[in-house]
C-alpha cells in the first residue's frame, strides 16, 4: 500500500521476478486445479489499483497506464504534494474505476 486516505486506497502490484520459485518458463501450462499457480502461463506486469473508498469501486493500471502514474509518483518524489493534489490526481483516475469492490 503506497496510499490510504478517506477516499482513496492506492496499491503497487509487483510482478515476481523471473527467478520466483513459482515461475518456470521450461514448463507448459498445466490446467489442473491442484496445480494452480497464479503466476505461471501470464505475462509478469506490474501495475497500481486505486480503490475509491466513496463509491466502492477500483481501477487496475498497467502498461502505460501504469508507467505515466510511475512518472507522477516519481515526480511526488522529487517535490513533495499536498495531500490535495494527490487527491486531485486519484479523482480523476477513479473516474475511470468500473470495477466493484467485492472482497478487499
Amino acid at each position: 500500500m503506497i496510499y490510504d486516505s478517506e477516499a482513496y486506497v492506492v496499491m503497487q502490484m509487483n510482478a515476481p521476478p523471473f527467478d520466483h520459485p513459482f515461475l518456470n518458463l521450461d514448463e507448459p501450462v498445466i490446467a489442473r486445479a491442484e496445480d494452480f499457480d497464479p503466476f505461471k502461463g501470464k505475462m509478469l506486469r506490474q501495475g497500481f489499483e486505486i480503490v475509491d473508498k466513496r463509491t466502492g469501486k477500483e481501477v487496475y493500471l498497467d502498461g502505460s497506464w501504469a508507467e505515466f502514474f510511475q512518472e507522477k509518483l516519481n515526480g511526488w518524489q522529487r517535490q513533495a504534494p499536498t495531500i490535495e493534489e494527490i487527491e486531485k490526481t486519484l479523482e480523476g483516475y477513479a473516474a475511470l474505476a468500473t470495477q466493484p469492490i467485492m472482497v478487499h
